[in-house]
């Protein structure tokens, strides 16, 4: 199948993403301290949106074939069952009525090698990699509480401009919906699916899996949203709508 419109979108927020990294490196002279061959991020545990996944996955078939491709292949097995016993941890504690703040600090604190990272600690795909790693050295504001890498150098109680993770996953639900509706899919809760990086390299995305529904015209789009009060005194041309629509929210954080 084939996403480009929707890709195009994803990749103009990947370049507004890239462009608040740079922003914030600018902006502090104590941060941002990881450089080539630091792999702590390679080693977290998260998820990633349906069209991340998806990016991901194309991407990652499009570039690689034969003995390097098996290799990530077997890599990806292995973590899979990794983040799979750790959910399942987490689940079970849940049940056993373990609050929820110890089992988000424990899964916090796994720690799952990406099947994406080489042995000379380099990432295979380091061009199409997730939003999650492209910001994993900067602070971010997430439900309101700072977090950042502390190998990065921020210092604790000091302000520091912040990415709002909560805008920034919205707008990758977004067009999570967007391409759902764009194969007509009949899997309801599909926008809403959420897995590991492992698994978004193993799925064979068809048709069947994503449940579209062949042979039927594509959904409408929903009606464009009122101009901002933004929108209605820009200078630029429609050519600048895409990185506009799908900027990221700046912020600060008092404290880390």
């Amino acid at each position: 199948m084939e996403f480009k419109e929707i890709f195009e979108k994803y990749e103009a927020l990947v370049a507004e993403v890239d462009k608040a990294f740079n922003k914030i490196s600018e902006q502090t002279d104590d941060g941002i301290k990881c450089g080539k061959g630091c792999s702590d991020c390679c080693h977290a545990l998260f998820d990633l949106t349906l069209i991340e996944a998806i990016y991901v996955n194309h991407k990652f078939n499009d570039k690689y074939r034969g003995m390097e491709r098996s290799e990530i292949m077997h890599r990806a097995d292995v973590a899979d069952r990794q983040v799979h016993k750790i959910k399942r941890r987490a689940y079970k504690a849940s049940q056993a009525g373990t609050p929820a703040s110890e089992i988000l600090k424990e899964v916090s604190m796994a720690r799952v090698r990406c099947p994406l990272l080489k042995d000379e600690n380099l990432c295979a795909l380091y061009e199409a990699r997730p939003l999650t790693c492209r910001i994993y050295g900067v602070p971010m504001n997430i439900g309101g509480q700072a977090h950042s890498c502390q190998k990065s150098g921020f210092a604790p109680g000091k302000a520091y401009p912040t990415i709002n993770m909560d805008t920034l996953q919205s707008k990758l639900m977004e067009l999570s919906e967007e391409l759902a509706a764009s194969i007509n899919s009949r899997l309801r809760e599909l926008p809403e699916v959420l897995v590991p990086v492992s698994m978004a390299l193993v799925t064979d995305y068809t048709p069947e899996y994503l449940g579209a529904k062949t042979g039927e015209a594509p959904k409408p789009k929903a009606p464009a949203a009122a101009p901002s009060e933004a929108c209605t005194s820009c200078d630029q041309d429609k050519s600048a709508c895409a990185s506009c629509n799908y900027s990221v929210e700046l912020g600060v954080m008092a404290k880390d």
